[in-house]
């Protein structure tokens, strides 16, 4: 059974820094792209970062690039989401995801976990 869990979310004020982290299990996650999603309330489920199978290279939106980074350990089967200086917008519930193909589309996406929720105060 494949199991992605995603933690560290919270509560932050506007500037400050929130690190995620993407556990797999049932899942080689070396194997795949990782792609972290958020929503935020009322609104559609969008694409946020993604990192390849050996985390060579990264993509991101372009509402959060040079704030967010993505990573990955393998050897420890976890992704990582570090945000800085965070603002209201960012305000949302975060995911995780695996996929084979690796795009920007959720559809491309295979499994994902239950996400964490991340509010950042002004």
């Amino acid at each position: 059974q494949v199991r992605l869990v995603e933690s560290g979310g919270g509560l932050v004020q506007a500037g400050g820094s929130l690190r995620l982290s993407c556990a797999a299990s049932g899942r080689t996650l070396g194997n795949y792209v990782v792609g972290w999603f958020r929503q935020a309330p009322g609104k559609e489920r969008e694409f946020v970062a993604r990192i390849t199978r050996n985390g060579s290279i990264t993509f991101y939106a372009d509402s959060v690039k040079g704030r967010f980074t993505i990573s990955r350990d393998n050897a420890k089967n976890t992704a990582y989401l570090q945000m800085n200086s965070l603002k209201p917008e960012d305000t949302a519930v975060y995911y995780c995801a695996t996929s084979s193909v690796g795009t920007t589309r959720n559809r491309d996406y295979d499994y994902w976990g239950q996400g964490t929720r991340v509010t950042v105060s002004s």
